[in-house]
């Protein structure tokens, strides 16, 4: 089941299923101990003696408060002629999580309405020894294990506290847990559990005919009784309004930082635009780790999550808020990379959150012999995307440091990492993780890493060095030409492999990653053979129903939903093409192709702005994880690149100067 509405400051992301139920909740890092294991928090109604959990019953619309990382979902009981409005959010400052619930009697009757917020925790990301108990010093229920502490507290009917609430056992034989001591309106009162446990905590209201109330439930989050107690303090001390009102400014100053002349877009192209900023900042560690995607439903697919940092998606994420201008949250990011590289000068297939190194299924050795277990792109693609941040931003403070052991520690590797005879990357894994070889995708990559690094070494005069590295550079691209082009096809191929005889090996499936030959500046984009390869991307990897859309590579099985397209349609691999078209557009007609895609890409996001990896090919549901990082971040690239396109094209005529300004002019 997808996620949608993801919410967070940087230490704390939570993030619902479309039935809006709670099934994500990391503390202390975006991606990292998921304190529910995937398993929902559940929300029950009870109404003059009827009881339903959502979603049973209800009509639920979810969506955002415009320019925030805001909630703004609607429930309503037709049945029962009750409506409630939902704002979740989590403080930009402290690791709070607030809950709004403006609850709607719209009929003709009295009505007494009782709210059931149910928690089931799983610390650590297991359910064995925690601990769940109500603390009379605070009103409140408290669940603990080792240093994770989560404080549950509410303020109804005018007061603070706590007046209905039950810890309990799950998991056990006749034990599903406590949130079945809900369902006839009554709470027991259990003050204490342990082991695997859960608790419930209700608020009471009563509403007469046509009348609303508004209540408010929140999370505190620490690492001990102290820290968690404190938060409680602030938030009654401010009051949870004012901590609403807060985390809405705070984002809407976020997200309009650069004061984008969104004139020059679809209205609905720049609410997406926004939306993807906001939610590429949900997704991102304060100390600077760019994770992919946190949905735990991946999990029990292949046991294992998305919840890592890929070096290569968070470079492509950070390239696009560096075009975006938030610098800000991209140093860190840079900075972590410079903590975490080998002394060799690679990177490792991925990280943890918190910087350690992550799973791997890349061995150490094949065929009898050592190798490194690495995708050498990751690496190529940081010091690409480094320098692009460089060229916007000219922060040498943040360059300095990263000179000796990130960019020439990197580059050196890149060199080294080489065929002598050809020129070409030593074989290593691809980006899509499935394949080991040369790969096209990755030569480009390494191309660009490598003329980055060229131009770092000679702004900071080593010229023998940029030269020694921009040499390299134009050799792979002339073995690009050689060895990776397909003269009788008029395209790249997608890999090869050089053999023990001698031969070679050529892997011609046509890729969406091809589009890396113009992306990274081994060719320009109108190059004959950018040119052809990429209308072969299109013509093949198209997908021919009435959802459209590119797939990943001829007949991809991952998730694949029909036979009868090359695979499912992914927002990532769709907005490569737009990026090609802005790349080489003319005029600005010729924008007018690139356009239709992010229009697209609009048309097919959930209500709320969340892009998933994939489609489905047929009914344009969400496949594989959602949100993805990586789609937003190809989304807010495209609509940067396009803007630029567009300033560049439109010149005045008398004077040369752009027509446009990207920048709206705030008088």
């Amino acid at each position: 089941m997808p996620r949608d509405l993801p919410v967070g400051n940087g230490n704390i992301f939570i993030s619902f299923d479309k039935d809006y139920l709670l099934r994500e909740f990391y503390y202390p890092y975006v991606g990292q101990e998921n304190h529910t294991s995937g398993r929902p928090f559940r929300f029950g109604v009870w109404v003059n003696g009827d009881f339903s959990w959502v979603p049973d019953g209800w009509r639920i619309k979810m969506d955002y408060l415009d320019d925030t990382l805001v909630t703004n979902v609607e429930l309503v009981h037709d049945n029962w002629k009750l409506r409630i409005y939902a704002n979740d959010l989590v403080d930009f400052h402290e690791n709070i999580y607030v809950k709004k619930l403006v609850v709607e009697n719209f009929s003709s009757r009295r009505m007494e309405v009782r709210l059931f917020l149910a928690h089931n925790f799983h610390i650590f990301h297991n359910d064995i020894g925690d601990t769940a108990i109500f603390r009379p010093d605070v009103n409140g229920l408290l669940h603990y294990k080792l240093d994770r502490y989560f404080l549950i507290n509410i303020f109804a009917n005018k007061k603070s506290g706590i007046d209905y609430f039950a810890a309990g056992n799950k998991g056990r034989p006749h034990q599903l847990g406590t949130w079945k001591d809900a369902e006839d309106g009554v709470l027991s009162g259990n003050p204490v559990a342990q082991g695997s446990v859960d608790s419930v905590a209700a608020i009471h209201l009563d509403l007469n005919e046509n009348e609303s109330d508004t209540c408010y439930y929140w999370i505190c989050a620490g690492k001990d009784w102290k820290n968690v107690e404190t938060l409680n303090s602030v938030i009654l001390k401010k009051t949870p309004e004012e901590i609403i009102k807060r985390t809405v400014n705070y984002w809407k100053l976020w997200v309009d930082k650069e004061e984008l002349n969104y004139d020059l877009l679809p209205p609905e192209i720049g609410r997406l635009y926004k939306r993807s900023l906001l939610i590429c900042r949900s997704q991102i560690n304060n100390n600077g780790s760019i994770i992919a995607a946190n949905d735990s439903d991946a999990e029990y697919f292949n046991r294992d999550t998305y919840s890592y940092m890929w070096p290569r998606d968070a470079a492509l994420a950070a390239y696009a808020l560096d075009l975006a201008g938030y610098f800000e949250i991209t140093r860190n990011f840079y900075n972590l990379c410079a903590d975490i590289i080998v002394e060799d000068g690679y990177f490792f297939h991925k990280y943890n959150p918190s910087g350690s190194i992550a799973s791997s299924w890349h061995p150490w050795q094949k065929d009898n012999k050592p190798q490194l277990p690495i995708q050498e792109d990751e690496t190529a693609l940081v010091i690409w995307a480094l320098w692009n941040n460089f060229y916007i931003f000219r922060e040498t403070e943040l360059i300095k440091p990263l000179y000796k052991p990130l960019i020439k520690n990197a580059a050196d590797f890149m060199m080294n990492y080489r065929d002598s005879g050809t020129g070409l990357p030593l074989p290593s894994y691809d980006l899509w993780e499935e394949r080991q070889g040369i790969l096209t995708f990755t030569t480009a990559a390494v191309y660009g890493g490598l003329m980055a690094a060229a131009n770092f070494t000679n702004v900071f005069g080593d010229v023998e060095l940029a030269e020694e590295y921009r040499n390299g550079a134009q050799k792979m691209r002339r073995a690009m030409d050689k060895y990776l082009y397909l003269e009788q096809e008029k395209r790249f191929c997608r890999m090869i492999n050089f053999k023990k005889d001698g031969s070679i090996e050529i892997d011609k499936t046509i890729d969406a990653s091809l589009y890396g030959i113009f992306a990274f500046g081994a060719y320009e984009p109108d190059d004959e053979k950018v040119a052809n390869t990429m209308q072969q991307v299109y013509d093949n990897l198209w997908c021919k129903t009435k959802i459209g859309g590119l797939a990943r590579y001829e007949n991809d099985p991952y998730y694949r939903i029909s036979q009868n397209t090359p695979g499912n349609p992914w927002f990532l691999c769709t907005l490569w093409l737009a990026q090609y078209y802005i790349a080489g557009s003319r005029s600005k007609d010729d924008l007018n192709k690139a356009m239709e895609i992010m229009q697209w890409v609009q048309s097919r996001a959930l209500p709320s702005g969340v892009l998933a990896e994939q489609v489905n090919p047929e009914t344009n549901e969400p496949i594989s994880v959602s949100p993805l990082t990586w789609s937003h971040a190809a989304f807010i690239a495209a609509v940067q690149q396009y803007l630029n396109k567009l300033i560049d094209l439109e010149k005045c005529p008398s004077c040369g100067m752009a027509k446009y300004s990207k920048k709206m002019k705030k008088i």
